[in-house]
């Protein structure tokens, strides 16, 4: 068997082969390393981002830090406002208000009455529109009018005619009382008051207030519009008491509460006298009595002070929650027969 001619490649032709395969072996290297490539600038471009990201992130998160609202202490605050002082006086007036209110009586307060001196009494005898006639028989008998009212009041008594206003304010009913008192001077005109039957109970914190407001008195005196007073006996009772603080003077009297609706002297608000329906100890309402400090402690704390169907039972409560002592005085049962009585029923 003849053997098959050998041929050796030139060595053109091996440089030829061997250039073929390292081409065709370097372009999978090629692209792998363009992939790797490709895939480095993402990874870098995401951790760029990311910095980027929270750099605002970060900002963002100090600028609302400083705009949020920051939580002051009380003395931050006073601090920023500039208000120490305030603060002071503030603790001050609250320290002075317990006291007023504990006491009975308005630290420092000033006289109002025209001579600058203290008054013995302010007398506020209740009236209404309809009661003309009434006022004009009082001013012709034991309520002095004109110089004889202001000589009164030198002695150390004002008397007044008090009232409200018409639920139709500024009505021919305000106008005619604004036109008795220009031309009297005797009344006390209850401008926050409605002059009404069911707001009388009302009526009696408006009074105090007023008067106290007004007038700087020892002692301040509710009568009602169907009284006559012996004028020199009452000043001469209330001479003898004269320095006695936390005074609840009167006819004291209590009494059956009426729980019968459409009733005489009908209480609505029976159920919270108890099973007895028996009303405390209290004042007639025909003639009462408050020294200053029991009349001051009405004016601070009316907006508080729970009124009942009538103003002397309204009062007598007011009376037993504090430190008053209560004077029981026959002299001012205006319907008994005493012969020293200084009132009398109308």
């Amino acid at each position: 068997m003849e053997s098959l001619p050998t041929t050796v490649p030139s060595k053109s032709e091996r440089r030829a082969r061997s250039s073929k395969s390292s081409q065709s072996s370097s372009k999978p290297s090629v692209i792998m390393a363009f992939f790797s490539c490709v895939a480095w600038l993402y990874v870098a471009g995401r951790l760029w981002q990311d910095a980027e990201n929270r750099v605002v992130l970060n900002n963002i998160l100090k600028k609302s830090y400083h705009q949020k609202p920051k939580v002051l202490t009380v003395d931050d605050k006073l601090m920023v406002l500039g208000c120490k002082d305030l603060e002071r006086r503030i603790v001050e007036t609250e320290m002075e208000l317990t006291l007023a209110k504990s006491q009975g009586y308005l630290k420092n307060q000033k006289s109002s009455s025209s001579s600058g001196k203290k008054l013995l009494a302010v007398i506020g005898v209740y009236t209404g529109f309809g009661s003309y006639l009434r006022r004009n028989t009082f001013r012709g008998t034991w309520m002095p009018q004109g110089d004889a009212l202001r000589k009164l009041e030198e002695r150390g008594i004002v008397i007044r005619f008090v009232i409200g206003r018409s639920p139709n304010r500024g009505d021919s009913l305000d106008r005619k009382i604004d036109e008795e008192n220009q031309a009297r001077k005797d009344f006390l005109i209850l401008e926050n008051h409605e002059e009404a039957q069911e707001e009388l109970p009302k009526k009696v914190k408006f009074f105090f207030s007023a008067a106290v407001q007004n007038w700087d008195a020892q002692f301040y005196i509710k009568v009602d519009d169907n009284i006559d007073l012996d004028l020199e006996g009452l000043i001469g009772l209330l001479e003898s008491r004269r320095g006695q603080d936390a005074a609840y003077i009167g006819c004291m009297k209590s009494g059956e509460v009426v729980a019968e609706e459409g009733g005489q002297w009908y209480e609505p608000e029976w159920w919270k006298f108890g099973d007895e329906k028996s009303y405390f100890r209290h004042a007639a309402g025909s003639l009462l009595i408050l020294s200053k400090n029991l009349a001051q402690y009405v004016n601070i704390n009316s907006g508080s002070l729970k009124t009942y169907a009538f103003d002397d039972t309204s009062i007598g409560s007011w009376m037993i929650g504090i430190q008053a002592t209560y004077i029981d005085d026959n002299r001012l049962c205006c319907s008994s027969i005493r012969q020293d009585k200084v009132c009398s029923v109308a």
